[in-house]
């Protein structure tokens, strides 16, 4: 099962991603997230190969050149050793083909041989809408896709897609959970925080945790991740996850140009 808490690494590279990698499995950590397009795999493994690792659950995703069948096994092959594991617990697909280029049903055919192979324990999706996720039920059963990893913040809560995910029994997970920062000037926010003696961030993530989502911030500084770790106490109140319920106003950050038309 896929931990409810773990490491967002995008944008993040280098020697300061393997220290920072290295520190947050120290302080425990059960989760990496990580992707071929972040170009930091090698640098995520450097960390796993350094620390007690065995338990670490290692997300990465495979990018839209590698959809062909032949490529998306020979792409995870790479990420693997790049990672420095045998076998990567979860891959990705990180967004759908654009255009359709390659057929979303045969780069799902190619993910079922890696897990056959023994290359992957499980996969997924991302940055799928609810059609696009009902396509994929119906070539492969809801049963086989671990999680769907969306965009999931107080400001962007994309009920239409979790919705979907919660119906067929598929876990989400949600980037970019503090919205590049914007969540720690918010007076809601901040309000719920002076209550619980907590941050502003801290409310976020245990908002997101709270609503079962899976959760994976990404920071530069230590002192963020410690801080990240210790939201998975804090319990809300209904209260609470009504008025963080009130701040949505569908403020989609990422927007690249190949996104799907979004639900």
């Amino acid at each position: 099962m896929i931990p409810n808490f773990g490491m967002g690494t995008f944008r993040l590279k280098g020697l300061t991603l393997t220290e920072l990698v290295t520190e947050a499995i120290e302080m425990g950590y059960k989760q990496v997230d990580t992707a071929q397009a972040y170009e930091n795999e090698a640098d995520v493994g450097k960390a796993l190969a350094q620390t007690k690792s065995d338990d670490v659950f290692v997300t990465t995703k495979v990018w839209f050149d590698s959809f062909k069948h032949q490529q998306v096994l020979d792409s995870l092959k790479q990420s693997a050793d790049k990672l420095q594991r045998d076998k990567i617990d979860l891959a990705l697909i990180h967004w759908p083909s654009p255009n359709d280029e390659v057929a979303m049903e045969e780069t799902l055919d190619a993910l079922t041989e890696a897990r056959e192979q023994g290359l992957i324990k499980h996969f997924g999706v991302s940055n799928f809408t609810t059609g696009l996720m009902e396509r994929a039920i119906k070539h492969i059963g809801a049963d086989n896709i671990m999680t769907n990893q969306i965009e999931v913040h107080p400001f962007m809560q994309n009920r239409k897609v979790t919705d979907a995910c919660d119906n067929n029994g598929i876990k989400v997970t949600a980037y970019l959970p503090l919205a590049k920062g914007k969540v720690v000037e918010n007076s809601t926010l901040q309000a719920i925080a002076a209550e619980h003696n907590v941050t502003a961030a801290q409310v976020a993530l245990a908002w997101e945790m709270q609503k079962g989502f899976v959760t994976i911030p990404s920071t530069t500084k230590t002192e963020h991740l410690r801080s990240n770790l210790k939201a998975q106490k804090i319990q809300l109140t209904d209260q609470d996850m009504a008025d963080i319920a009130a701040l949505d106003q569908n403020d989609r950050l990422i927007d690249p140009d190949f996104a799907p038309k979004w639900d």
